[in-house]
């Protein structure tokens, strides 16, 4: 177990542009409005322990059905492309679901909003590269973020406005273009030979 200072900021970085919370900031105050009080420390502690439970049993999982991690970190990799083209041209892929009040801290907050496909095909592709010690960490630094974020959402977006939220949502789409891009290359090699 090497404590890498460099994995963990690029971890952090990576699993903080997947997971988009400033960006979602929209999504949280809209829930807010409809549902009334959001329990954030739920919603962060449930979304935690997802993540950190599929960093260390998602290949066994995996495995259990004949996956690989390659083949696996591709299909993130498509993923985290169409996730960044979502946030890029503020289109919709997916269609979410009407939830009740007393569900909505679990989902869609903690599940898919914040630990979400995405987020979870990125801690795999994750553990393939980096030091499974410094994912934790990097996971544990998103989910006190995110904790901070939606206790103060309402206050951000008066802060940095509508039009602030929707620029750092595109900054943040096309970083994550970037990395689809490195993950996709990085790992198609490994399945072609």
């Amino acid at each position: 177990m090497l404590i890498n200072f460099k994995e963990i900021v690029t971890a952090t970085m990576i699993l903080f542009a997947v997971i988009d919370i400033i960006g979602n900031i929209p999504i949280v105050i809209d829930l807010r409005a409809k549902f009334g009080h959001i329990q954030s420390e739920k919603a962060s502690i449930i979304a935690g322990v997802i993540m950190i439970t599929f960093l260390f049993l998602g290949k066994s999982i995996l495995n259990l059905i004949g996956i690989d991690v390659n083949s696996f970190a591709v299909a993130g990799a498509f993923i985290l492309f169409f996730i960044a083209l979502e946030m890029i041209l503020g289109v919709s892929l997916y269609k979410e679901e009407e939830n009740s009040a007393e569900t909505i801290s679990v989902f869609p907050l903690a599940f898919p909003l914040i630990a979400g496909p995405g987020s979870l095909t990125t801690i795999l592709t994750l553990r393939a590269e980096y030091e499974t010690i410094n994912i934790v960490i990097a996971i544990i630094i998103n989910i006190i973020f995110m904790y901070i974020v939606l206790k103060v959402a309402v206050k951000i977006e008066k802060l940095i406005g509508k039009n602030g939220i929707n620029i750092l949502r595109k900054i943040f789409g096309v970083i994550l273009l970037a990395i689809a891009v490195k993950l996709f290359a990085t790992n198609i090699q490994g399945l072609l030979s």
